[in-house]
């Protein structure tokens, strides 16, 4: 089959590689779809992976073609979306159905091959079925989809105590980053109820996507042109905002969300770090006298033997095929397998603005 290949930091190739041949608990899936995540970017041009050579691509759907020994047959032919995280079901997260959390996992697409090929085996475990109406593209969307819900759930108490609900979705939400999960996260907020929500951005495809999601002009800052703290106490008569979502991942940004937090506010850090993070007194002083609730979201919920009620993923295809929620108007660019490589090299150098960004294989998109 043909795959991108990683063999060492800034050594990607587009080659000819063995068809992988399912474990006994394994399916192999045809791939149709794959998203490029901002993490594969470090990952091939900076950091690199854990051991070489690798198939980067952890954001993709397909259609199982083959299924091992033990996991069941009727996936055949099936359309599905995959769970990147392998746990190693015996950790303390693992036992607790936490299984974002766990302490020996393994990762497609860094820890193992992933999507960036014609075949992937996953684990039986980790397929989600597709409803016939959501099309591969949109299902290449779920893991990051995902990701935004569990930040929103882990955030809203709306999302857990229905009694709190009104008080809520009166909230000021702020959205700082709006890469695709920040921008996901904005579309999931509003199709939750939320309503009064600022989102801080940086690029014209950023205002475009959030105008589209549903936004109004006067509710996207412009970070390079406008003062943001300014912006946010102006929208909120001098209070600040009750829930932050900081998506970016960068000690400026984490201060301003501590700065813009309301008296008794929630911050979200969602955004990889950067580089190494600091708190200043200025910003710790802040914590302490505004009594600020500073948590971390990670990853995103998922039901191995039914043991959460609705997890992450569950919501996501839910909403999906009720079309609810509209990840396509985040896509900018496409390209088959082939020659995904120059979306690697627009993330990278970022000559020019760009959404999400996905290779495809086939004509299979609805």
């Amino acid at each position: 089959m043909k795959a991108f290949v990683l063999h060492d930091i800034n050594d990607f190739r587009f080659e000819t590689v063995p068809t992988p041949i399912p474990n006994d608990d394994e399916v192999l899936v045809s791939v149709k779809a794959a998203g490029i995540c901002g993490s594969d970017i470090p990952r091939v041009y900076r950091t690199g992976t854990y051991s070489y050579p690798l198939i980067p691509g952890h954001e993709f759907s397909g259609v199982v073609t083959e299924t091992g020994a033990k996991a069941d047959g009727s996936w055949i032919g099936k359309r599905v979306g995959i769970f990147p995280l392998i746990p190693c079901g015996s950790c303390v997260p693992c036992q607790k159905g936490q299984y974002e959390m766990c302490r020996h996992y393994s990762y497609l697409g860094s820890r193992r091959d992933g999507g960036f090929a014609e075949y992937v085996a996953v684990p039986a475990a980790n397929l989600v079925a597709l409803p016939d109406n959501v099309a591969f593209e949109e299902a290449a969307m779920l893991e990051p989809m995902a990701v935004a819900v569990h930040a929103m759930r882990g955030m809203t108490g709306s999302m857990l105590d229905k009694s709190n609900l009104a008080k809520e979705m009166d909230d000021t939400v702020a959205v700082c980053g709006l890469g695709t999960i920040g921008l996901l996260l904005i579309a999931f907020l509003r199709e939750a109820g939320f309503s009064n929500i600022l989102a801080i951005g940086n690029k014209e495809f950023q205002k475009k996507a959030v105008l589209n999601i549903g936004l109004q002009p006067d509710q996207y800052c412009d970070s390079k042109t406008q003062d943001v703290p300014k912006w946010i106490m102006e929208r909120t008569n001098g209070t600040g905002a009750d829930l932050f979502f900081e998506c970016v991942g960068k000690n400026e940004t984490v201060a301003q969300a501590v700065d813009c937090g309301a008296p008794g506010g929630r911050i979200m850090l969602v955004g990889n770090p950067y580089s190494h993070m600091t708190l200043e007194k200025a910003v710790y002083w802040k914590i302490l006298r505004n009594q600020l609730t500073i948590t971390g979201t990670w990853n995103s919920s998922f039901s191995y033997h039914g043991d959460l009620i609705e997890d992450d993923w569950s919501y996501v295809v839910k909403r999906l095929s009720a079309k609810k929620i509209n990840p396509r108007i985040l896509i900018s660019h496409q390209f088959p397998l082939e020659e995904l490589e120059q979306g690697f090299h627009i993330m990278r150098d970022k000559k020019e603005d760009y959404g999400k960004i996905i290779g495809y294989l086939g004509n299979n998109f609805l």
